[in-house]
């Protein structure tokens, strides 16, 4: 398929593969040449646009599900990058799930357990406010909370790191192999802007329920934690379940990137409304013949 201007534009932050991927090379205050917030708004809506269209036919196609999942560090704009990009689409065809820290039930089970029940069905789009990738990255900073997940003490090696992103890249390419397209972002925030971000939710009345002692705390591991993401996308990033390293510097345009790449695999899986059969079509004909013939009688 020839490439588009969207393909053009989006091919810098894909990653299909994770040889010689290296966060550093990527900048979190990258806007691709956008100097106008405004111009990049534009755009954004006409994405918005289309993706309601898109997700109109995939709903009613029925055969192809969409799950996107959303990783970052605390105040990257996950919440309101679902809040942006997903604003025109029907809430009926869209699930939104924040995966928290595990229940007494989720950590009796293996740790894909409590995502897998909560995928996306055929025709939907699911979002995944972090996921099964957060026991690869807080379970990999804090190696001592591997504890929380029962496993029997002769399964805890030193390749267990390893083992978990083989079977992370088994269940995507299950998962795909069975009709569920997979988009992974990663919104990349620079340190200094999330210290501005965590400041600006101590000054603002409005904005102190979003602010957590324990955020900051997590911010001291911030090398450990930008280590972890970069050898889960090294080692995760397929073609059949890419990462995406987004900007997240400005908002306005992580966002943006997302719903242009949500777009994009939309597009390209040539989705379209069913094709009825002679047997229905015939239907449809009688039911229209019926209603017509309630105008010539009148209403009783």
């Amino acid at each position: 398929m020839a490439k588009t201007k969207t393909n053009d534009f989006l091919k810098r932050f894909r990653i299909e593969s994770g040889r010689g991927f290296r966060l550093k090379d990527f900048d979190p205050a990258d806007t691709h040449g956008f100097k106008s917030k405004q111009k990049a708004e534009d755009r954004l809506a006409h994405d918005i646009d289309r993706l309601s269209e898109l997700q109109q036919k995939l709903y009613a196609q029925d055969r192809w599900a969409l799950l996107v999942v959303l990783q970052a560090m605390d105040a990257a704009g996950k919440d309101g990058t679902v809040k942006h990009v997903m604003s025109g689409v029907n809430p009926e065809g869209c699930d939104v799930v924040s995966f928290k820290t595990p229940t007494p039930e989720e950590l009796d089970h293996d740790y894909l357990w409590r995502t897998t029940l909560r995928l996306p069905e055929r025709g939907r789009i699911g979002i995944f406010n972090r996921s099964y990738y957060e026991d690869v990255l807080i379970l990999r900073v804090h190696p001592e909370m591997i504890e929380t997940n029962k496993l029997p003490p002769s399964l805890v090696s030193g390749k267990v790191w390893k083992e978990r992103y083989e079977d992370i890249n088994a269940y995507e390419r299950h998962l795909g192999r069975n009709g569920t397209v997979i988009l992974k972002f990663f919104l990349h925030l620079s340190r200094e802007e999330q210290l501005k971000r965590f400041l600006a939710r101590l000054d603002h009345p409005q904005k102190n329920w979003k602010f957590s002692l324990a955020d900051v705390r997590e911010r001291g591991y911030w090398k450990k934690y930008q280590k972890a993401y970069e050898e889960a996308i090294r080692a995760t990033a397929t073609r059949r379940a890419p990462w995406y390293v987004v900007p997240a510097d400005h908002k306005w345009f992580s966002r943006l990137v997302v719903a242009a790449a949500i777009v994009e695999q939309l597009e390209e899986l040539h989705l379209a409304y069913p094709v009825l059969d002679k047997d229905k079509r015939r239907e449809l004909a009688a039911a229209k013949e019926t209603l017509l013939g309630e105008g010539d009688r009148g209403a009783k």
